[in-house]
């Protein structure tokens, strides 16, 4: 079991783990290219992902640089390390406040599907 967080700000701005995943890989490779190879994504996916992120927040998450033969870099801005650290600093602190909840709710899981639709049926 993982616990993911996904922050609604509006209709049209979310933040979750794709997205803060693809920052973090985009800060250790220096370039969307790679952090979409990574994730195992196209990079016009990777590309719409990140210029989301940088269009949501006041202060850009990433600068880009144009490459030339090695092609172009990114790298994230002080924000943007920043917003990755509060996003996995609420990860941590909501399962050190709930991971006595999320425990009790994973051993109520059925052990198979097919017990959990037999469980039903017989209501």
């Amino acid at each position: 079991m993982r616990l993911t967080i996904r922050l609604d700000f509006d209709a049209r701005r979310q933040l979750g783990h794709g997205k803060v995943r693809l920052l973090e890989l985009i800060d250790a490779h220096g370039s969307i290219s790679s952090a979409a190879r990574a994730m195992g994504m196209s990079y016009r996916k990777a590309w719409l992902l990140s210029d989301e992120v940088n269009r949501m927040f006041a202060e850009p998450a990433f600068a880009t640089r144009l490459g030339g033969k090695g092609g172009g870099q990114a790298q994230l801005t002080p924000f943007g390390r920043e917003l990755v650290s509060l996003y996995r600093r609420i990860e941590a602190d909501t399962q050190a406040r709930f991971g006595q909840e999320i425990q009790a709710l994973e051993a109520a899981l059925a052990t198979d599907q097919g017990e959990a639709e037999a469980s039903r049926d017989a209501l």
